[in-house]
């Protein structure tokens, strides 16, 4: 025993299974910074399109400590490309507010195609966030400085009893509102407007002034629902949306045209809808920008005008006061949605 313990065969034979995983694990390792080393790679710029449950996180924009969207895309990306990425979207969306269709981009030197940054992101990302499309962009696309139209729409949930499945992704309020004087006002935040009677304050004087509150509005309606998912047909209930007619004709407007319904399709003013059958109120809005709050809060004073608090034609003089005290409270975040981000060009390669 002492004799083969001597012999260099086999003490070699007794460290080959060690000798041989550290020498893997040194391979690997030396792969791996290889594989990371894209000092020389071409820089690249994916864009994504996501789709998100606003409910559990604190927004889009990172904050130290809390769950955000972007902090939460940021540190996957980060896994996928081991890069230090940066992770821009077209809108800043509140706390609580959830999204259809917001648009996002980042830079990144790694060789995966588009269609894998999908699968890897919706493999690592929790449940609340998918990534619904992905694809790679030309250098010069922004996501937020090259956005054209934004679409939100704001769900208010009519029927005495909440569906609790809808407890975190509608306002409920079941109380008598004219939804007919709301249709009216609605239709007068269309046009360019200073917005300051709507919006939340930045913080900071100097923030407030270099931020100019003006900002166009294409088209701002209100649609109601019928169908109840409570009902005995369940999801197979009516849940087509028509446009509520306001008392005054809508003014000329650049860039309005029809508006798209929650369905996506183009629908006209349907003068003999009866919106108090409406289990529920949609109010839809398309511009170029807004401002923060600026949707909640346009929202908070047209219920203020569903319940008489506040006329219609009021809308003008808040406007032109730029006070923002003279406007509706904000409305709470859950029913609001970001449906679309609409861009001049594919911004393809």
């Amino acid at each position: 025993m002492a004799a083969l313990a001597r012999n260099p065969a086999c003490r070699l034979a007794r460290h080959r299974g060690p000798v041989r995983r550290a020498r893997n694990r040194r391979l690997q390792s030396l792969l791996a910074r290889r594989s990371c080393d894209n000092s020389r790679a071409a820089m690249r710029n994916i864009k994504l399109t996501l789709a998100y449950d606003g409910s559990e996180f604190s927004g889009w924009q990172v904050q130290p400590g809390r769950p955000t969207i972007q902090g939460v895309l940021a540190d996957v990306g980060n896994k996928l490309t081991q890069e230090n990425l940066q992770v821009f979207g077209a809108g800043r969306t509140d706390a609580g507010v959830h999204a259809l269709g917001q648009v996002a981009h980042f830079r990144t030197q790694s060789a995966l195609s588009s269609a894998q940054f999908q699968r890897a992101f919706n493999a690592l990302l929790p449940p609340a966030i998918r990534v619904v499309g992905a694809e790679e962009v030309g250098p010069d696309f922004h996501a937020r400085w090259n956005a054209q139209a934004k679409t939100y729409q704001y769900r208010i949930h009519r029927a005495r009893v909440l569906p609790p499945s809808e407890l975190r992704y509608v306002l409920h309020d079941p109380f008598p509102l004219d939804a007919h004087g709301m249709a009216r006002a609605a239709r007068l935040f269309e046009g360019e407007h200073d917005f300051t009677s709507f919006t939340a304050s930045t913080g900071s004087e100097e923030g407030d002034r270099d931020r100019s509150p003006v900002r166009e509005i294409f088209s701002s309606r209100l649609f109601a629902r019928k169908g109840s998912f409570l009902s005995a047909q369940g999801f197979l209930a009516a849940t087509c949306a028509e446009e509520i007619s306001a008392e005054c004709p809508a003014p000329e407007v650049r860039g309005a045209g029809p508006i798209a319904s929650p369905s996506g399709r183009a629908v006209a003013p349907a003068d003999n809808f009866d919106a108090g059958d409406a289990v529920e109120l949609i109010y839809a809005v398309r511009g170029k920008s807004f401002l923060r709050y600026m949707v909640r809060k346009i929202v908070g004073t047209l219920l203020e005008v569903g319940r008489g608090r506040l006329a219609p034609d009021d809308i003008r003089e808040i406007l032109d006061a730029h006070d923002r005290s003279r406007s509706g409270p904000t409305a709470p975040p859950q029913g609001l949605y970001l449906v679309s981000v609409e861009y001049p060009e594919p911004w393809k390669w």
